[in-house]
């Protein structure tokens, strides 16, 4: 009863809250509408694993597309670590979360940072799709067509989204080098979209992934010649895995001969 209060006290309800250091402490407006945990102090309001991946894969120049951007803590962590010279574009279709993401962009400690804001979904093609904004935390919101999971406790509004492929984003980015996709059950029709980004683009995807698409999606990385890694464990712990996790990290097989080859020559300077 105290949990649903409190959900329903903080619709639609923001303030700022600062990124760990790691991240120059960027600055950016958070919603308990969101996510309760916003209202957690210190770093334990940030996923952990999540900020971790930032750090471990992202560099100055990189450019990082956030699917399912929700109020943006991937984007801002990813745009202040890959400085001026790249870029982070945020892709949310709940407009009330694409409008929190552009406030912070207009943050006066923002300025410098590069970032634009998509307020669509992502889908296997262009078109119009049924979105759900879920009755309890937004970080639940999802496509009509997906399903939406329990803890979305049902839907407050139903609103009619624009959709595009992953293919379709590169008329308006330069090819990405680290995708993130959160996208609570829409993840199979995002990959399905994304032949030219898989076969020819070839980021790291980072990609949640629901107990009952992993085969499917799985099949679809291992097809475009993709390693799967539960992102769970740390790096060193980190092996191939046969099938998706719930948080996956998928590489193209050839960054991984390169990166193990780059070890072994540093090895051998030594």
């Amino acid at each position: 009863m105290l949990r649903k209060l409190v959900e329903q006290l903080s619709r639609e309800k923001s303030f700022v809250r600062r990124l760990p250091s790691d991240f120059l402490s960027t600055p950016l407006f958070v919603s308990p509408d969101a996510q309760l945990k916003y209202l957690k102090p210190g770093a334990g309001a940030f996923d952990k694993e999540l900020l971790n991946v930032a750090l471990e894969h992202l560099a100055p120049g990189d450019i990082v597309w956030d699917i399912g951007a929700n109020v943006g803590v991937f984007t801002f962590a990813a745009a202040s670590l890959v400085g001026t010279k790249g870029h982070a574009l945020a892709v949310e279709p709940d407009i009330w979360l694409a409008n929190l993401i552009q406030k912070s962009t207009r943050l006066q400690a923002n300025r410098n940072l590069s970032i634009d804001v998509l307020p669509a979904a992502v889908a296997d093609k262009c078109g119009i799709e049924t979105f759900l904004v879920a009755a309890r935390g937004r970080a639940s919101n999802v496509l009509a067509k997906a399903g939406g999971r329990s803890q979305m406790g049902g839907h407050r509004e139903k609103n009619l989204v624009p959709t595009f492929s992953l293919d379709d984003l590169l008329k308006i980015s330069a090819k990405p080098d680290f995708i993130k996709i959160d996208v609570e059950g829409a993840e199979v029709s995002v990959l399905r979209g994304a032949d030219k980004i898989l076969s020819e683009s070839r980021p790291i995807i980072y990609c949640e992934t629901g107990p009952e698409y992993r085969t499917e999606i799985t099949d679809i990385f291992h097809s475009f010649q993709y390693q799967i890694f539960d992102a769970s464990l740390p790096k060193i712990s980190r092996f191939e895995s046969e099938k998706c996790a719930f948080n996956t990290l998928a590489y193209p097989v050839e960054s991984l001969k390169e990166n193990k080859n780059q070890a072994t020559e540093s090895i051998a300077k030594k």
